[in-house]
């Protein structure tokens, strides 16, 4: 579950905190480095398949409520995610860069050590640092891979780069390793927006503030202050990255750098030097007009795609891809009558959305909307008509853009950059793979008939039900999920929804306020270990001068009695 924490005008995606379990690992490459060995498993076609998918649950009961609730259910539908072929294409590139960016970053390498210590040295010499921070810099230089993904808005890029991440742990507490001290804080991954004014200063400040919000550290205070040149915070970045063991920095929105008042050949240098110099692999998320970034320079744009670019494009009307998720998509209805998917309504339905995922799923929600309340369509059954009315009036802010797509009409393209992909300027197309796409269909298919999938997909949609009440002030989404999963597994399969979900609250009610205890014992168990801070406190209350009642108590002596 996407779990996110806002902070100023930074929206941080943070994962899951966890002790260090060290693992086999099925490559001589990877073994004998603890920020390898701390990783999940590489994951089969199948975990991603399990991980990733999320399908709500609308019951045979949510069918037969009342129109005003069926209203509230179908919202449910907006968290809707279905696997497909580029999905297992991007985790599979994800977790290469991730595990051969630590080859050369292996904290038990003597030259990992050495790294740090040159740049302890720079950042001793921060004055004049700057200066020659690049031939210093060449010294400890670690390249790592870098992979694009452009596409257009809507199309679920980073939904999709969200939803892998939170496979894997985001930071990762080491203590011992093979029976020695090995005190290590790792951070396996980082998400950050590019600013929208595309200030590359802004940029590196987003870095340090992802790891305040993280860590609880102050490095935004301390390295990100208004007179820092770019380079000086680079160093910053360069020493946090090395000291965390970062395994790869995601910057989504990147189509932003195209408001910075930086010229472009800086823009693209920047992105070089972090993957050259400081050594973390990078995920470069943005729009077609991304594009523009990589025009003109060969170097930069290779070195900001060395391990490939990922061409994200809409769904084709003919591929199985398509097929597949539209079909899955139409279970979803929870409508009096369930319409059949005709051959018709495809086609019209593909009109309307051409393809574009977020554009689909609102388009399914807003028809079924509309029948609950359309007097002339007392069935609530969606036809191509109802798909039409409800594209034209209820989405009709998109539709010059839907339009331009759908008559392939360049010049109309060209004003709205966001869904404009020129396949003739980019390095690596993306092929759809039928093959693939008929393996998880087939997987799918299966899945849903096991108890598991069934298991998990009840606690899936419970956890999110729960957590949308937002009465948890002191759980975070995985407690909620975690809970919810241990109450799904310990009940039996046809325990019914509401009752299910009616324990879950009871117990997030009792953990709740277990953890709001712990933190209040924790309190005043601080307050015990710092008598002075609770004396100051006291005098405060009354209104006296703290000095006074630490006399008083004894905590300051007389200087003359003491010592004379």
């Amino acid at each position: 579950m996407r779990n996110l924490a806002k902070t100023n005008d930074m929206v941080v995606l943070k994962g899951e905190f966890e002790k260090a379990n060290y693992k086999e690992q099925p490559l001589s490459e990877y073994t004998n480095n603890p920020f390898i060995e701390t990783l999940p498993p590489i994951f089969s076609e199948d975990d991603v398949l399990e991980r990733f998918m999320v399908t709500p649950r609308i019951s045979e009961q949510d069918k037969l409520s009342a129109t005003n609730i069926r209203y509230h259910v179908l919202k449910r539908v907006r968290n809707f995610i279905q696997p497909l072929p580029i999905h297992f294409e991007v985790e599979r590139r994800l977790s290469t860069l991730i595990r051969r960016g630590y080859l050369a970053r292996n904290p038990l390498d003597i030259t990992f050590l050495e790294r740090v210590r040159v740049l302890h040295e720079l950042r001793e010499e921060e004055e004049l640092a700057h200066k020659h921070i690049k031939d210093r810099l060449n010294y400890i230089r670690s390249t790592a891979d870098s992979l694009s993904i452009i596409g257009i808005s809507g199309i679920g890029k980073t939904t999709a780069i969200e939803r892998l991440l939170l496979m894997y742990p985001q930071v990762i507490k080491h203590e011992t390793y093979e029976g020695q001290p090995f005190n290590r804080t790792q951070i396996v991954w980082l998400k950050i927006d590019c600013p929208y004014d595309g200030s590359l200063s802004t940029l590196c400040k987003s870095f340090f503030k992802a790891i305040d919000d993280l860590l609880g550290t102050r490095y935004l205070e301390k390295y990100g202050y208004l007179n820092r040149v770019t380079s000086t915070m680079l160093l910053h970045m360069t020493s946090l990255a090395s000291m965390y063991g970062i395994g790869v920095l995601v910057i989504d929105e990147i189509q932003h750098l195209l408001h910075s008042k930086n010229d472009q050949e800086e823009m693209l240098n920047f992105f070089v030097t972090l993957s050259n110099t400081v050594g973390i692999p990078t995920v470069l998320i943005g729009t077609s007009k991304a594009q523009k970034l990589f025009k003109g320079n060969f170097r930069q744009a290779r070195r900001a795609a060395s391990d490939g670019a990922i061409i994200w494009d809409r769904m084709a009307e003919d591929s199985e891809e398509w097929e597949f998720f539209l079909e899955t998509l139409w279970e979803l209805q929870c409508l009096k009558t369930h319409s059949e998917l005709a051959e018709e309504t495809k086609r019209a339905f593909y009109y309307e959305c051409q393809g574009i995922t977020a554009v689909a799923v609102n388009l399914f929600i807003l028809a079924q909307e509309r029948a609950l309340f359309d007097e002339d369509n007392p069935t609530e059954t969606i036809t191509p008509q109802v798909l039409k009315k409800t594209a034209k009036e209820d989405m009709q802010t998109i539709q010059p853009m839907i339009t331009a797509i759908r008559m392939n009409n360049l010049a109309d393209m060209m004003k709205y950059e966001d869904i404009m992909i020129n396949l003739d300027e980019v390095m690596l197309s993306h092929k759809r793979n039928t093959e693939v796409t008929g393996r998880i269909q087939k997987a799918f298919k299966e899945r849903q008939n096991t108890i598991q999938y069934k298991r998990q997909d009840t606690a899936e949609s419970l956890s999110v039900e729960v957590a949308a009440l937002g009465i948890f002030d002191s759980l975070k989404s995985q407690d909620i999920k975690k809970l919810t999963t241990q109450i799904v597994e310990t009940n039996h399969l046809d325990t019914d929804f509401s009752q299910l979900k009616s324990e879950v609250i009871q117990a997030a009610i009792t953990l709740n306020q277990k953890k709001k205890d712990q933190k209040e014992k924790s309190k005043v168990k601080n307050e015990e270990a710092l008598p002075l801070l609770k004396q100051r406190k006291r005098a405060l209350d009354k209104k006296q001068h703290p000095y006074e009642l630490l006399v008083t108590n004894g905590y300051i002596k007389n200087p003359l009695e003491e010592f004379y």
